[in-house]
């Protein structure tokens, strides 16, 4: 297996609209596409997003700790943010914030060619080290620990990071899936089979291929790949 970046991570949301707009509006991202089912937002369409699923609520936080965005100047980032919002700034360069629906995210100062990429998914693990490894054999890279101590594993640049917290199995989860992009969908879900890893579906879009796939802790994860034809600004 192997993913290229990660693509998006996507949530189940009661009022999906006011993230989006909070995204729009403070975050430097713009709809890219919007359906019945969904709205997906983000800086850039072939860069990291956020695909936010219409569902009933409310929703449990389950292995989803927070996702955080990269910026080139955190102050300016941060200066775009509503006025009264709650920012905690445990280290240098990082700030995070809650939203409705048990949505957290954060802002990374980092390198980067766009602004509101993403920087890395924590994902809470009752045993970090032994998930991190797991993921390993799902094509992503083993990495040096972050800058909370916590494991990580590596994609495209960007992060995913396992807390100590117990992920549970909610039956409403606020996390939908987290996405990277591969070249070939059906070389991975081949792998997957291979694997023995469980395939949940495969879904053939207008603009993507897709194959999800459950990982450790019941998170779902999938790959997708960006058809000739992907026309999403």
């Amino acid at each position: 297996m192997r993913p290229q970046t990660l693509d998006h991570v996507a949530y189940w949301l009661a009022d999906r609209d006011a993230l989006a707009d909070f995204a729009v509006r403070h975050l430097g991202m713009h709809v890219i596409d919007r359906t019945d089912a969904f709205t997906l937002v983000g800086a850039d369409a072939r860069r990291g997003k956020l695909t936010l699923f219409a569902a009933e609520g409310p929703r449990e936080r389950g292995a989803l700790e927070h996702v955080a965005l990269r910026v080139g100047d955190l102050d300016l980032a941060l200066a775009e943010l509503p006025d009264g919002l709650e920012v905690e700034r445990p280290r240098t360069g990082e700030a995070y914030f809650e939203l409705g629906e048990g949505v957290a995210l954060g802002l990374v100062q980092a390198e980067t060619d766009l602004d509101y990429d993403l920087d890395h998914v924590a994902l809470r693990s009752a045993d970090p080290q032994a998930t991190a490894s797991e993921y390993g054999s799902l094509g992503f890279h083993a990495a040096p620990d972050g800058p909370s101590g916590c494991p990580r594993v590596e994609v495209g640049g960007a992060w995913v990071e396992f807390q100590p917290g117990e992920p549970g199995a909610p039956e409403r989860p606020l996390l939908n899936h987290l996405a990277v992009l591969v070249e070939s969908a059906d070389e991975h879900l081949a792998a997957a089979r291979d694997l023995g890893v469980e395939v949940d579906n495969v879904v053939d879009a207008a603009n993507t291929l897709a194959v999800f796939v459950w990982g450790p802790e019941r998170v779902r994860i999938e790959y997708v790949e960006h058809k000739p034809t992907f026309s999403l600004t």
